[in-house]
């Protein structure tokens, strides 16, 4: 099975690198009950990580690492293109020489990082929709107020109301961190 070249920005692979990988992670927050036992938080999915190495091999070897290596200086994410995993949008966040290089041959390894702005994205829908309450125009919904007292998390309120963390943070476009909100902050709970 012939698969099409990997692609980053504008560097296509002259051939596919050996051998690739991808990490899921979801990160979770303990939290110690006090004279009791533990409880978990589920904070979300963290970015996905791709890791892999190759080689160049042949004339001119060490020039086509120099062209990846151009692309890695530069600025911001930008679309990953890999024949099997699906498309998207990363920083080039890694890039490393694994051994001396020779005139015909060097071996690379390298890290991609996706890049996720569902909070922002999140933002501008709501800024770009205008007029009202962000928060009531996101869900056309009647909403009510909670005051933030010390102790609360964001989790534990959404589990209060029995809404959905993302419902509280599509209300809440003011809340940046969701494991940061402070006692006398207001939170708009949709009814």
């Amino acid at each position: 099975m012939l698969l099409t070249p990997m692609r980053y920005k504008t560097y296509i692979w002259p051939h596919n690198p050996a051998v690739y990988s991808i990490t899921y992670e979801r990160q979770v927050a303990v939290l110690k009950v006090p004279f009791g036992r533990h409880c978990m938080q589920d904070l979300g999915q963290t970015c996905r990580v791709m890791r892999g190495w190759g080689e160049f091999a042949g004339e001119g070897a060490y020039d086509e690492f120099k062209r990846l290596a151009s692309i890695f200086y530069s600025d911001g994410p930008g679309l990953l293109i890999h024949p099997l995993w699906q498309i998207s949008n990363a920083y080039f966040t890694d890039l490393k020489l694994e051994e001396e290089p020779l005139p015909d041959y060097v071996r690379y390894s390298f890290t991609f990082r996706e890049r996720y702005d569902g909070y922002q994205e999140m933002l501008s829908v709501l800024s770009a929709s205008g007029g009202g309450s962000a928060a009531e125009q996101a869900a056309g919904r009647s909403t009510a107020l909670h005051t933030v007292v010390s102790g609360d998390t964001l989790w534990g309120i959404a589990q209060r109301y029995s809404v959905s963390l993302e419902d509280l943070l599509t209300f809440n476009p003011g809340i940046k961190n969701p494991n940061l909100i402070h006692a006398g902050d207001q939170v708009v709970i949709p009814c």
